[in-house]
């Protein structure tokens, strides 16, 4: 019986290292990106850090992404990238918003300009998808900004695991504006 038990375990423990790389693979990403050093401020001239996220810029208004500004771009800066996500959802970190391929010498976005591209959010879509959280519920929305060494080349429409996998190693600097939203 408990070689049975112990040949189970070992199986067990070799299909999860076969499953495991690919999710760790996302995991590892996430986090490389987030340990990037800070060095760009970010703000929005519509809230402040901490502050609550007007309802224009919510799934419950308007759902128009808010104007952003940033400073301290590295100067061997090729392309820039936003991420907007909320870690607090029920289901794990919920992707808002992804926008890459930006110009290295933005400074602000109010609108996507025409040579950069958006990726599909959690809610399925291309595109700024606002916070939506379930009521009652305050919410935190991170607001990521990041300095890439590279030109992605990733068409519009990539998923969060596509951008990930492309900005691993290429991360030169970060900002991050969190915010939150909680509904009635």
């Amino acid at each position: 019986m408990r070689a049975r038990q112990g040949l189970a375990g070992v199986i067990i423990s070799a299909v999860g290292l076969i499953v495991a790389p690919a999710q760790s693979q996302d995991w590892q990403a996430q986090q490389q990106a987030l340990r990037a050093p800070r060095s760009i401020g970010i703000r929005s001239p519509e809230f402040q850090a901490g502050k609550a996220i007007p309802r224009k810029f919510t799934g419950t208004g308007d759902d128009v992404s808010p104007p952003l500004e940033w400073t301290g771009v590295p100067d061997a800066t090729q392309s820039i990238a936003i991420i907007v996500d909320d870690p607090d959802a029920p289901g794990g970190t919920f992707t808002h918003w992804l926008a890459y391929g930006l110009s290295p010498g933005m400074s602000s976005l109010a609108a996507m300009p025409a040579n950069a591209a958006e990726g599909v959010n959690d809610f399925g879509r291309r595109g700024y998808g606002g916070p939506c959280p379930p009521r009652g519920a305050a919410h935190h929305y991170h607001f990521v900004v990041l300095a890439l060494d590279t030109r992605l080349g990733l068409a519009a429409g990539a998923r969060r695991s596509d951008l990930d996998a492309r900005i691993s190693g290429h991360v030169l600097g970060r900002g991050e504006l969190v915010a939150t939203y909680q509904r009635a």
